[in-house]
């Protein structure tokens, strides 16, 4: 198998095309499936030769589980930051290594600027309590990334001053200052109870995720309760994890609400829950997997634990959580 350059990779990565992108995820997948140790063990024991592999969907998707117990890195270098996941008391975080932070922030940037305009143009209010509350989070060091982009000295987090956080809304509003209200669920619903308020106008974005603070509710119920509050035709909606170094964005659209467009370098595919490696037809119910090309230091083939739906187009529905019984089809994939 002909030997893959990093660099020649990162010059192609950032030339980058919808048309281009499958012949530069296979040289990827090459890359990483000779210099990622744990992605090598993963693929020889299930018998997989990188050499045969010809088509992405040939490609076995890493599960991003296993970022709790190695770590997943490819080639030598060393670790500048390392990203890590929330958990509960009792559970084990995930951890994702980073090589070059800037070049994660850029992507960040990138991916913003593709599902809306540049960060730099924004208002940035980021209302993330339960991130600011420990270290690692990638979604921190995102929102700290548009914040200081912004030319507007209101831009900021707001970890418990709800009180703070409204008034600096109605500043906004009242200076027609572009504004990105960006909130875990939980906080959003909690401002929502506390502090109803005319916000039309106001780009309000989820990040999801209730983290135990409040009872889980369906993305649809979520929304319909924060428009009711902030009287606004819809809810933005950001999809990211600690195991990829790209997001996606939903916006409000009738008919798409609730799918998610991935950013330039990312790309999902759905597998049948029972079987990882068999590949699901559009617009049918199976487990979420990635192709995050901003991922070529670690690893950029991941199955994720979200079940969802991928359309033709590239956009893609999260539905819902595997639980511990469907994730049986994948106990063969862990050593």
């Amino acid at each position: 198998m002909q030997t893959v350059d990093r660099q020649d990779l990162l010059s192609k990565i950032a030339d980058l095309t919808p048309e281009n992108f499958g012949a530069v995820a296979l040289e990827v997948f090459r890359f990483q499936a000779t210099g990622n140790k744990v992605y090598a063990r993963f693929l020889e024991l299930l018998g997989k030769k990188p050499a045969t592999v010809r088509d992405t969907l040939e490609i076995p998707f890493l599960p991003i589980s296993l970022f709790k117990s190695y770590s997943i890195q490819t080639g030598n270098w060393d670790v500048q930051t390392v990203f890590t996941s929330s958990a509960t008391t009792g559970q084990t975080p995930s951890k994702h290594r980073v090589r070059d932070l800037t070049a994660y922030l850029a992507n960040t940037r990138l991916g913003f600027c593709s599902a809306y305009s540049d960060p730099s143009e924004w208002c940035t209010l980021a209302l993330l309590p339960s991130y600011l509350e420990r270290s690692g989070s990638s979604l921190v060091a995102m929102a700290d990334y548009f914040i200081r982009l912004s030319p507007y000295a209101q831009s900021g987090f707001f970890l418990n001053d709800l009180n703070a956080l409204q008034a600096t809304l109605f500043e906004c509003i009242e200076k027609e200052i572009p504004t990105l209200l960006l909130g875990v669920s939980f906080a959003l619903l909690d401002f929502a109870e506390q502090y109803p308020m005319d916000l039309s106008g106001i780009t309000i974005m989820e990040t999801g995720g209730m983290k135990g603070r409040r009872e889980e509710l369906t993305r649809s119920a979520l929304h319909r309760i924060l428009c009711e509050a902030f009287n606004v035709p819809g809810i933005h909606s950001e999809y990211g994890m600690t195991e990829l170094f790209s997001q996606a964005y939903s916006q409000p659209r009738v008919g798409m609400d609730s799918r998610f467009v991935p950013g330039p370098l990312l790309q999902a595919v759905a597998r049948e829950i029972n079987d990882p490696f068999a590949p699901v037809s559009y617009g049918r119910s199976g487990v979420l997997q990635f192709i995050d090309l901003a991922n070529l230091d670690t690893c950029s083939f991941l199955a994720t634990e979200d079940i969802g739906k991928v359309y033709p187009d590239g956009t893609f529905e999260v539905l819902g959580r595997l639980d511990a019984a469907e994730l049986r089809g994948c106990n063969l994939m862990v050593e």
